[in-house]
């Protein structure tokens, strides 16, 4: 079940799943899935990027072969909540390379943070060197990932 988004249309919507899925297909091609001339896709195409709908086009890079293979997830709580302590955190963890997400939650903890590592033989220096270091932290909890179920998923349009 498809929601409606405001000022797309279905053209617009196919577009966006066909960027989606990959991001180097011709103006041409998307013409042709679409049913338009290259010219019309080409011009709603710039439109969905100025508009904002497309942030950025990239690789998805295998984690395996760039010596990132493990995914952990961390619960971070923090000594106390202040707006000082939540900002030198966020500003804290943006610099963290390992760190591919980091959200703030409503709950039992503060923020849970998603990272790559080689492999959980490094964890120990990442969680030492990274995480602990970070403004405010008095409690973390982690879990490794053992598997991929459904990585990097496609936005439902």
């Amino acid at each position: 079940m498809s929601i409606e988004i405001a000022g797309l249309d279905t053209i617009d919507r196919t577009l966006l799943r066909l960027l989606q899925e990959d991001g180097r297909r011709t103006t041409l091609e998307l013409a042709e899935r679409v049913g338009l001339s290259p010219t019309g896709t080409s011009q709603r195409v710039k439109r969905l990027f100025r508009e904002g709908y497309v942030k950025a086009v990239r690789a998805i890079l295998d984690p395996k072969k760039i010596g990132r293979g493990t995914v952990v997830f961390i619960q971070v709580r923090l000594d106390h909540t202040a707006p000082h302590i939540f900002e030198r955190f966020s500003e804290a963890v943006v610099k963290a390379p390992e760190v591919l997400e980091c959200h703030m939650v409503i709950g039992g903890f503060d923020y849970l943070v998603k990272a790559r590592i080689a492999d959980m033989s490094l964890f120990q220096d990442f969680l030492e060197r990274v995480i602990l270091p970070l403004p405010g932290v008095r409690e973390t909890h982690t879990y490794a990932s053992v598997g991929d179920v459904k990585p990097d998923a496609l936005l439902p349009i």
